[in-house]
């Protein structure tokens, strides 16, 4: 390649870069790079004066000149003195076809290129971009947050030069962790102490952890079924082998006393089932605690939303009752608070404490000590209690919109479960129904209906319907929504059957 042919392809180049003029020294390199990494410019070329190029750039000469210097210490030039600036001859005569500038390729078998855990993961995938609107289901109304007061605790604790906040943690902010005992103490009839609470970033990365310390790969976990799809998969990239144990109006249906049983790890939400609501009932809690022990297995309380109750009556943690310790609580501020704030915590048996915290260190390195020290502030202050205060009337408003929306347009065609608690309602379809249809046909409509049948694990146990959220959205906006999605699913209904009409 002559030298014109070389400066036209870079001047050719840096005309179509996205960061021409903003970035131009940035644009330069990266152009530059990538025609000496893709072969356009061969190893041993000559490049051009930087004076010549930089006026056919438009560009100062200054700029040009970091830019060659740069790649020099990179070692994708080389000067030598006499013949000026060229392309290392350390770098192969001609780039792989496959290096090429291109967007990748998408191939049917692109799943055979991850290992069998990422492929695993990406076939159950079951988590949404979409995060807001009609009819999200876990999702707070982030609006009804009381920002102002949020900023005012961030702000205090970086204004006044808390050195330790800036380091890592060991288990996470010892205030923090003596504030939730008392209120786990005062909100869940739990009595533990500070020690036995780990702050994690999030309930995913507790699962994890627990799934990590606890179990090998090939042992077995129970989940409820239909249960969280987020904890199966989980603990199914742990190497578990998930066993789906179907839940009824009393919860998850456990084997009767005496038939034999091998579950290392239980999966539980005993005071709001997900998605059904239910809660489980005194003597399933019992009956669970008893299997754990006998076969020294440890369950896993999901206490995903149970500050978020339309009824005046606490119902106490399975944590609580237990007579040996054979539980660890799970509690998570995603819902009470916001999504974005991932933040997380278990509460484990005083015997795990020490061995819990090290691994969480070593397996995660902890830190967001700032966001911690605020967080026990807004909790002791009771910014934390008024919001919940303030949230539970305006969501269970909500939720008796949502409910008079859908139960007066489909009537008996469908029926629902739990709603005492929580920031979504699950709709059973009383005529089987494709519910992935549904979904992906609100989908295209913008919005949002999680099929109820994506929640199952056993099919011979799996039932159609939908999961909706109704706290992220205002009154108004929920009843013209449900009021499509009322309309869709006759439709389907009619289409699915026949025309016939869809009573029970």
């Amino acid at each position: 390649m002559d030298k014109s042919l070389r400066m036209d392809l870079i001047r050719d180049r840096f005309a179509t870069s996205e960061l021409r003029g903003s970035r131009t020294q940035a644009a330069l390199h990266l152009v530059l790079r990538r025609l000496i990494l893709d072969g356009e410019l061969p190893s041993g070329s000559p490049l051009p004066p930087t004076r010549r190029l930089a006026g056919e750039l438009g560009v100062s000469r200054s700029t040009l000149v970091r830019v060659y210097e740069q790649l020099l210490v990179e070692g994708y030039l080389q000067s030598r003195g006499g013949s000026g600036t060229l392309v290392s001859e350390a770098l192969p005569a001609s780039a792989p076809a496959c290096a090429r500038w291109s967007r990748p390729a998408r191939h049917a078998n692109d799943a055979t290129r991850l290992s069998r855990r990422g492929s695993e993961i990406t076939l159950h995938a079951s988590s949404s971009r979409i995060q807001g609107g009609a009819f999200v289901p876990g999702a707070p109304d982030v609006g009804l947050f009381p920002f102002a007061t949020w900023r005012r605790l961030l702000a205090k604790n970086i204004r006044f030069e808390q050195r330790h906040l800036a380091r890592y943690s060991h288990g996470g902010y010892g205030p923090l962790k003596a504030v939730l005992a008392d209120y786990l103490r005062a909100s869940r009839r739990m009595s533990c102490s500070p020690r036995q609470i780990l702050i994690l970033n999030g309930s995913h990365q507790a699962i994890d952890l627990c799934a990590r310390m606890l179990c090998d790969s090939g042992d077995q976990a129970w989940m409820e079924d239909p249960g969280y799809w987020g904890a199966s998969t989980v603990l199914r990239a742990n190497g578990l082998q998930i066993a789906p144990i179907p839940v009824d109006d009393e919860g998850m249906s456990l084997p009767p006393p005496g038939a034999p049983a091998t579950p290392r790890l239980i999966f539980v939400s005993p005071s709001s089932q997900y998605p059904t609501g239910v809660v489980m009932s005194l003597s399933r809690r019992m009956q669970l605690l008893d299997l754990a022990e006998t076969n020294d297995a440890w369950v896993i309380e999901d206490d995903y939303d149970n500050e978020i109750r339309y009824h005046p009556y606490t119902i106490g943690s399975l944590f609580g009752q237990a007579r040996s310790q054979r539980v660890i609580y799970l509690g998570t501020f995603s819902k009470t608070m916001f999504p974005g704030l991932r933040l997380a915590y278990l509460v484990v048996p005083e015997a795990l404490a020490e061995a819990f915290a090290i691994g969480n260190a070593e397996l995660y390195r902890e830190g967001r000590m700032i966001e911690q020290a605020a967080l026990a502030e807004f909790i002791d202050e009771g910014h934390l209690g008024a919001h919940l205060k303030r949230v539970r009337t305006i969501y269970q408003e909500r939720r008796n919109v949502l409910r008079r929306a859908i139960e007066s347009r489909l009537g008996n065609l469908v029926s629902t479960s739990g709603g005492l608690a929580g920031l979504h309602l699950p709709y059973f379809f009383s005529h089987p129904l494709d519910d992935i249809a549904l979904s992906n046909e609100m989908l295209a409509a913008g919005i949002v209906v999680r099929p109820l049948s994506m929640y199952y694990a056993d099919a011979a146990n799996c039932r159609s319907g939908m999961v909706l959220g109704f706290a992220a959205i205002d009154a108004q906006t929920s009843e013209t929504a449900a009021a499509q999605l009322c309309r869709v699913v006759e439709r389907r209904c009619r289409r699915e059957h026949d025309g016939k009409p869809c009573t029970a």
